[in-house]
């Protein structure tokens, strides 16, 4: 983890939780993810907050890794995965899809977030993997 230590990923989480929120009050509801993906990115970049967008995630299959076409929406500092999602209500598979990028990219830290939600604060997951 480096310089981060259980404190730093819970102010680094507020603060991407913070950005979305941003991005949530002067957006609302009913757009596509990927128009929330750009702003999100946007606000963060005015936070000072390091990311990368659609990080590829390879597949690591006995000793070949397997390019599948799976992307990460963002990847926060090298530590904490966004998955964005703009639908009616988060389902099993949308943690399960969050919880196998953490896996395959070796990340322990995910936030789900649904920004098709009047509250934010109710589209936001937090997932923390050993």
């Amino acid at each position: 983890m480096g310089k981060y230590n259980n404190e730093n990923i819970s102010q680094l989480t507020e603060k991407v939780i913070g950005a979305a929120i941003e991005v949530h009050k002067h957006l609302g509801p009913g757009l596509l993810e990927s128009a929330y993906e750009q702003c999100l990115a946007y606000e963060m970049s005015k936070r000072g907050i390091v990311f990368k967008k659609q990080v590829e995630v390879p597949v690591a299959y006995k000793e070949v890794l397997i390019d599948c076409a799976y992307r990460m929406d963002i990847v926060v500092e090298d530590l904490l995965v966004l998955e964005l999602k703009a639908i009616e209500s988060a389902l099993p598979i949308h943690k399960a899809q969050l919880l196998t990028y953490m896996r395959l990219a070796k990340l322990q830290y995910g936030l789900l977030i649904n920004f098709n939600v009047r509250v934010l604060k109710n589209g936001i997951q937090r997932f923390v993997q050993d």
